[in-house]
């Protein structure tokens, strides 16, 4: 291998909506090229991993790099894998026939590098951990929450898997077992009360009942126009309706937040994803309920922060994957 290839490495997201891939420095985090295209699953899962493949010969060839200066390719996949076979098991939202997919092979022979696969919430919290705003912490949890809620773990300086690389579902504990169903067949898990369409539902609700606020203002009275991001403008604009929809879906992140202080002592809860650009809005609530809930450790050293790295998280965290499991 090229001695230049020992710290260029490809990161790919692989969406609902697109694919993402970069080249990232994994010495230093830097994203040096990035391009995506539409993922177009409906075409099925064997033109999606073609897509993929042209689309990281692609990235290498206007960047200027040939094959022999990238060390590998980590791909951040949306859903359970199975990492000792590189094979996709349960993508739920993800168009096509999708279980059973040799995509680690697939790619590896389509594009003639080291592949490995990774879930794409892990992907995320490794590049928090290792280059954003888990930096230098040794034991931390992030929750990813946009259209569902992910998570992912670090302990004792290790991104932490478990069983298949199952570990840091977080966005399935549950937080009340009488509560409403989620697409994962469990009941009352905290993705199905504060993930991006939980709360947006609570914005339609709140219209459709005929309550005053602002968020009926900004939608012109389309509950289709209703979106996380349209119920925190209106909460910035002073709406206490839509300030407290936020409230609730901090209270009840706050509640996850809190069994995985009890369960692991992290030093830092990370919040990243789409809804998180609420800010403060978001994280105040998720703190006072965190301080507030746990006593069995010394919760007020456990920070809760904003991810820093946005849309370039999960596809740094994939190439320092790439990286760690090709030495």
């Amino acid at each position: 291998m090229a001695k230049q290839s020992m710290h260029k490495y490809i990161g790919c997201d692989l969406g609902g909506t697109n694919l993402r891939a970069a080249i990232v420095n994994i010495e230093t985090g830097e994203v040096l090229r990035h391009m995506s295209v539409p993922t177009l699953a409906r075409q099925g899962h064997e033109a999606v991993m073609q897509r993929m493949a042209s689309l990281v010969l692609d990235l290498i060839r206007a960047a200027g790099f040939s094959q022999d200066d990238i060390g590998g390719i980590g791909i951040g996949v949306p859903g359970r894998l199975d990492l000792d076979k590189g094979e996709t098991v349960f993508l739920p939202n993800l168009l096509g026939n999708w279980p059973g997919v040799r995509l680690q092979d697939t790619i590896r022979n389509l594009t003639g590098l080291p592949t490995h696969l990774l879930n794409d919430a892990r992907a995320i919290t490794n590049g928090e951990w290792r280059f954003g705003a888990g930096r230098g912490v040794d034991t931390l949890g992030v929750f990813t929450i946009g259209t569902g809620i992910g998570g992912g773990l670090v302990v004792n300086n290790k991104l932490h898997l478990g069983l298949g690389g199952t570990a840091g579902e977080l966005g399935h504990t549950i937080i009340d077992f009488n509560g409403p169903a989620c697409g994962c067949g469990n009941n009352g898990c905290v993705e199905a009360f504060a993930s991006g369409p939980a709360i947006a539902a609570m914005g339609m609700k709140a219209v459709g009942q005929g309550l005053k606020t602002r968020i009926a203002d900004l939608c012109e009275l389309d509950l289709n126009r209703i979106t996380p991001e349209l119920i925190a403008r209106a909460a910035g604009a002073g709406d206490e309706i839509a300030r407290d929809i936020y409230q609730k879906a901090g209270y009840y992140i706050g509640i996850a937040a809190a069994n995985v202080c009890a369960a692991i002592g992290p030093r830092r809860i990370i919040i990243t994803g789409g809804v998180a650009q609420a800010g403060e809005l978001l994280l105040e609530p998720i703190r006072r309920t965190l301080y507030a809930n746990v006593h069995v450790m010394p919760v007020e050293q456990v920070e809760v922060v904003a991810g820093a790295l946005g849309d370039n998280a999960g596809v740094i965290g994939g190439a320092c994957w790439a990286s760690t499991v090709g030495r």
